[in-house]
């Protein structure tokens, strides 16, 4: 793990932590403006609860501040190839449900889809500098299309999109403990770093 000590290493971490933390910035915004959308154009109601959803990460975790940085980023990159995967299956459906009746809800699918996938190779770079190259992309890890009725999609997809919201700002509370200077990650961040 020497190279990940050096001091260029340092500064390239950084760098990466710094530029991840303003993608995941514009991911949540542009999430929560497609919740908006997605709440609108499938006829829900905004404040609907939704039970945890089945194959969906869940961005909550117990004893957040003992996980090492490496931790943070496996936890981060496997959440976020599992979300690339359901906005996939969110972006057939709703294709074949509405065609392009809606194609305004289907670019901006795309377009979040998009970020989760940069923002997974991003992920990637980052384990890479930290002499861990991420782990290879498991399709098993990938969860099944369920048979669910169209109402049940609909709650489905407004379950991922609420949850990758919340994975977004983990994220950001993530990159900003790994870029803290020491290389010490054991300790708790200050209530202001929280976004």
């Amino acid at each position: 793990m020497a190279a990940a000590d050096s001091p260029s290493a340092t500064l390239q971490r950084r760098d990466l932590c710094s530029r991840g933390i303003r993608l995941a910035g514009k991911m949540r915004s542009d999430v929560v403006d497609l919740l908006d959308t997605y709440v609108e154009r499938q006829g829900l109601d905004a404040s609907a609860s939704v039970a945890a959803v089945e194959g969906v990460p869940v961005a909550a975790v117990e004893r957040w501040e003992e996980q090492t940085g490496t931790q943070r980023l496996l936890e981060n990159l496997a959440a976020y190839r599992t979300f690339r995967a359901l906005l996939a299956q969110m972006l057939e459906e709703q294709r074949e449900q509405l065609g392009e009746a809606d194609a305004g809800l289907g670019r901006a699918l795309a377009a979040v889809l998009l970020q989760v996938s940069a923002f997974a190779y991003h992920l990637e770079e980052l384990l890479r500098l930290e002499s861990h190259g991420p782990p290879s992309e498991d399709r098993a890890g990938v969860p099944p299309t369920p048979n669910l009725g169209l109402f049940e999609k609909k709650l489905r997809g407004l379950g991922v999109l609420r949850e990758l919201a919340q994975w977004a700002v983990r994220s950001m509370r993530d990159l900003r403990q790994l870029a803290k200077p020491s290389p010490d990650s054991s300790t708790a961040p200050s209530p202001s770093e929280s976004p």
